[in-house]
């Protein structure tokens, strides 16, 4: 068969990005161009966008032979038995599916994504279960890649563009795999290994080996999770900027449509989500502190508000209530363990006095503390040897250690008054209402102050604040300083104290130099003093110099995660992890960006768990031994009265709060 004559073909036109580009091909035969289209090399992610001009086409021409082939028959198609609509198979379009969404990734952001994996399986404060691991490690991971994928954006926006061809690209790829083959399973072991030493520095028995595939599952679907939501977000941010563009310059098109995403999510968060999640607690929340638990009977003795004669019915006191006036030694108790020593006369045991208020349906917190007032009226608390005004957690709870200890040491010759100002768990006060807790605490103290100064000097009890966790933080809303806590006090104890309460940060922030951040000395020790151990008594009289009267105690423990979290370990190093370690802090605990809050939030949440022992954590039951001796120990108490009622705290932990008739 003989080959046709060539055919005139009409003048082509290319659009390129430098205009159009006329190809005419003449009649006589020539070679024959046409133009090819080569993407940038460069490749983006979805994550660092980059300039569309620097990323335009290029349009080059290149010859072709001067002769062409035959023609194809007129029924070119698929080849004969194939199927026209068959698509590839599910595994190869899977491969490619990945791929691309693979490419959509900042390279950065996976490499230090990668880093902050490891870095989250190290230690920090308190043994972590399996599922608080992989959150961090999560939320660590997206931490990591938001990081790197900024840094890559911004070397773009200044010029820093490096140009890898594709060879070197795979093998980047290669080292990238290859490194988290490794270093994923090496940091998974290693992890259980801190694990395994954190544990044994508490005394804590071990715990089953974590499934690491499931760690390692979750973590990817928390950060993908996470990363998905920020996408989506851009995408908003990117659809405003269009709107604006033609209003404003591109630049300031991009930043107000920025910042009025954010401002939208803030507003959203706060006014929908924040509020639909807050309704719903307060309905879980209420229904919990409405509930009475059968096991508890309402008291019978008059020295108790909730009994027949209290202005506080038993009903209207709320669970944490019910549970403090219901709950503690019982006169014999009390009588046993004044008989082992020689400072209370058993025949002088008295039945402690403890009053509570519960929470006001108008949330008048000066109505609710006057209540508490009237109770101590009723009562008689003021010719008690000892009364204490403790501020309770969110939840209204009120630690039954620090009120055993006390009506133990002082053989029932006590009063503690307390109110409640939320049903609500500490955590949530932590996020959205740090108001309420010191205005509590100010409103409490205030009232039974002016109550107190109105008793005979001469024969009223002495008057101690008390606050633990985020009573802590209420209960230093009634003082401006320590010239107002030691003016209005006889003592002061303020336990596991959370980080941001203004008082403690100041104190701590102005200890003296060479002391340390998780065991400061203030002003040589002259009124306030820090217990940090389970002996606490041995570091507040280790330090030299006169300690004066009133005094103020605060223990603390430098594993507990509810004084150490801060928002601020995001981007800066605490001085508690620059200097020595705390007694139960391992050292291979070290900060790390955006890691270590993440880390400490964990902490935070599980800082008080059940299984935590005494003397670590958030748990402190031992101390208020020392701390009431510290304080307020009646004539003739020496240490073998305080370490004889260490041992009967120790032994009845869980059940010196018996029934009370």
């Amino acid at each position: 068969m003989g080959r046709r004559p060539h055919r005139r073909l009409p003048a082509v036109s290319v659009a390129g990005p430098a205009g159009p580009a006329s190809l005419a091909v003449a009649r006589s035969p020539q070679p024959r161009t046409i133009a090819t289209v080569q993407p940038d090399a460069t490749r983006r992610s979805e994550d660092a966008p980059s300039d569309r001009a620097a990323s335009a086409a290029r349009t080059t021409v290149r010859p072709l032979a001067t002769t062409t082939p035959d023609p194809a028959p007129a029924t070119a198609g698929p080849p004969p038995g194939a199927d026209p609509s068959a698509r590839p198979p599910l595994r190869r379009r899977a491969w490619a599916w990945l791929q691309h969404y693979l490419r959509r990734f900042s390279t950065t952001g996976l490499v230090l994504a990668l880093l902050f994996f490891c870095y989250s399986l190290t230690p920090s404060l308190i043994p972590r279960a399996w599922y608080y691991q992989a959150l961090i490690t999560g939320m660590s991971m997206v931490g990591g890649y938001g990081i790197g994928a900024f840094v890559e954006w911004f070397a773009l926006k200044v010029g820093l563009r490096i140009r890898w061809s594709p060879r070197v690209s795979r093998i980047a790829w290669w080292v990238l795999g290859a490194a988290t083959l490794v270093l994923v399973p090496l940091f998974l072991v290693l992890g259980a290994r801190w694990q395994h030493e954190l544990r044994a520095l508490f005394g804590m028995p071990e715990q089953a080996p974590a499934n690491d595939v499931v760690v390692v599952f979750v973590a990817v679907l928390v950060a993908l999770a996470v990363l998905q939501v920020a996408r989506a977000l851009r995408r908003v941010a990117q659809w405003v900027s269009l709107l604006v563009d033609n209003v404003v310059p591109k630049p300031v098109a991009r930043f107000l449509s920025g910042l009025i995403v954010a401002v939208v999510v803030v507003l959203l968060f706060n006014g929908v989500i924040w509020a639909g999640v807050l309704h719903m607690l307060n309905n879980v929340y209420a229904t919990a502190n409405e509930k009475i638990d059968p096991d508890l009977t309402p008291p019978t003795s008059p020295d108790r508000s909730g009994s027949p004669g209290s202005g506080s019915s038993w009903e209207s006191l709320g669970a944490e209530g019910r549970r403090f006036v219901a709950l503690g030694p019982t006169q014999a108790e009390l009588t046993e363990f004044a008989a082992g020593g020689d400072v209370i006369d058993p025949a002088d045991v008295r039945e402690p006095i403890r009053v509570y208020a519960g929470l006001d349906p108008a949330g008048d917190l000066e109505a609710t503390a006057q209540r508490v007032v009237d109770e101590l009226d009723r009562t008689n608390a003021w010719d008690r040897s000892v009364l204490v005004v403790a501020t309770t957690t969110g939840t209204g709870w009120v630690d039954p250690g620090m009120s055993s200890s006390l009506e133990l040491m002082h053989g029932g010759d006590t009063a503690i008054a307390s109110m409640q100002y939320s049903y609500l768990p500490s955590w949530i006060s932590f996020v959205g209402d740090r108001s309420t807790p010191p205005d509590a605490g100010k409103a409490l103290y205030e009232a039974v102050y002016q109550a107190w100064s109105a008793q005979p000097a001469d024969s009223r009890p002495q008057l101690m604040a008390f606050g633990i966790s985020l009573g802590s933080f209420g209960a230093q809303g009634a003082f401006s300083g320590l010239q107002d806590m030691t003016t209005r006090t006889d003592g002061a104890m303020f336990v596991g104290t959370p980080n941001f309460t203004p008082n403690w940060t100041y104190f701590t922030t102005n200890r003296d130099p060479g002391s340390l951040e998780y065991s400061p000395v203030y002003e040589e020790g002259r009124q306030v003093r820090w217990g940090t151990e389970v002996s606490s008594a041995a570091n507040v009289w280790d330090v030299p110099g006169t300690w004066e009267t009133p005094r103020v105690v605060y223990v603390q423990h430098a594993s507990d995660g509810v004084t150490w979290w801060s928002p601020t370990t995001l981007w800066s190093e605490p001085d508690w992890m620059r200097e020595p370690r705390g007694p139960d802090v391992l050292d291979a605990v070290e900060w790390r960006p955006f890691v270590t809050f993440w880390q400490l939030t964990g902490d935070l949440f599980v800082a008080a768990a059940s299984d935590i022992p005494p003397g670590h954590g958030h748990v402190y039951y031992l101390e208020y031994a020392d701390g009431w001796s510290a304080l307020n120990a009646p004539d003739g108490w020496d240490d073998a009265d305080t370490a004889r009622l260490k041992d009967l705290m120790r032994a009845e932990q869980t059940t010196v709060e018996s029934s009370t008739s």
